[in-house]
């Protein structure tokens, strides 16, 4: 790390208040809200700082990934509303993925090779990853874990040829039910993102907690987030577990219903972060310092009631999203339509959050 050590580099960015737990540490306890500037969302962008050569990135530039799903936000609007430009990361690219493994594929090969340096990740990837247990040939990539994105804004959705059959966030009472279906030979299917990851845990402990074993009386397969809504209309599957807006959708729709919620099963919870390629940031501290920097200013601008309305309608365009905003804004503010005769939810602390919760600071990346 050119004239920066390790040691100093984690002080630095804790000193802006950005946190960044590596592999194989942690800063310690988390950091008071930081005095970044606030942005109003009636303006197209924020103004540039001024920048000394101290906080002039080494680079402008960096390809970040991203899943259409409300984890992603914050990286979308640091880009769209102009908080990375503001520390003088101008030329960010916020590249969607076709899926996971896309986005672990192309992690691999970096952007110089076609790929992306880092970006958004369902944990434990960065870490499967650094280790090469989840890359071709088990080559390892090492990756740092700068921030956490946001925390809750999943679901589990199930669909409509299983209303009535008892199926919430608590299984018992749809055990014998979901087991039963195993031995008409069309086992209940349920799908996640990518395996060994966040949407595979959930799957695994809800099922397991109902007395149900995951491995043998339910059959595990993996869908893509942007394609749960069409496998769920054809019947592939009888339900799937990833982020907004795709479960809410389920039951706006009138496809399927929301079992349960990620929040209800546990309040507050590690979500998905922001990982960059180690060998990336290393030559970068300075420009990695000023992402998370616009990253947190972003954060809290997703976090903001008043913002919801166009943090929505930003999302929803073809570019990002390509659904219609009202399937998306509900999630902001934990109103859903749960289905199967449930009344609709409207609770805040049921949201996704990507600032502030009930036990802390979600940016900061808890050991």
């Amino acid at each position: 790390m050119s004239q920066f050590s390790r040691r100093r580099f984690l002080f630095t960015l804790s000193a802006s208040a950005a946190g960044s737990l590596f592999l194989k540490g942690c800063l310690g306890n988390p950091p008071e809200a930081s005095n970044t500037t606030n942005s109003s969302s009636s303006t197209p962008a924020v103004a540039p700082v001024s920048l000394s050569p101290e906080t002039t990135p080494e680079t402008n530039g960096i390809k970040l990934g991203y899943l259409p799903i409300v984890e992603a936000a914050a990286l979308i609007i640091a880009k769209e509303k102009g908080f990375f430009a503001k520390y003088g990361m101008t030329n960010v690219e916020v590249s969607k993925q076709a899926n996971w493994g896309s986005a672990r594929d192309n992690v691999e090969i970096a952007s110089a090779g076609g790929g992306i340096d880092g970006g958004q990740w369902q944990m434990p990837m960065p870490y499967l990853i650094s280790e090469g247990l989840i890359t071709k040939n088990n080559v390892k990539v090492p990756m740092y874990v700068l921030a956490q994105l946001n925390t809750q804004g999943n679901g589990i959705a199930i669909a409509n040829i299983h209303k009535g059959k008892n199926i919430g966030l608590d299984l018992k009472p749809a055990r014998d039910y979901i087991i039963g279906l195993a031995s008409t030979g069309v086992p209940f299917k349920l799908a996640y993102t990518f395996p060994r990851a966040n949407q595979d845990f959930w799957v695994r402990y809800w099922l397991a907690a109902g007395g149900i074993d995951p491995d043998n009386d339910v059959s595990l397969i993996t869908v893509p987030a942007a394609q749960t809504v069409a496998n769920m209309k054809t019947g592939t599957m009888d339900g799937f577990s990833t982020g907004d807006p795709w479960p809410d959708r389920i039951a706006k729709d009138g496809i399927g219903f929301l079992a349960t919620l990620t929040a209800d099963i546990w309040a507050c919870h590690p979500e998905e972060y922001l990982a960059i390629r180690s060998d990336w940031v290393d030559q970068n501290p300075k420009a990695t310092k000023a992402l998370l920097k616009g990253l947190m200013e972003a954060q809290q601008w997703c976090d903001r009631p008043e913002n919801h309305g166009e943090l929505a309608s930003i999302l929803a365009t073809a570019n990002y999203f390509n659904v219609p905003a009202s399937v998306i804004e509900g999630a902001f503010a934990g109103n859903y339509q749960l289905g199967d005769n449930l009344a609709p939810l409207s609770d805040r602390t049921k949201a996704v959050l990507y600032w502030k919760d009930e036990k802390g600071s979600v940016s900061y990346p808890y050991k």
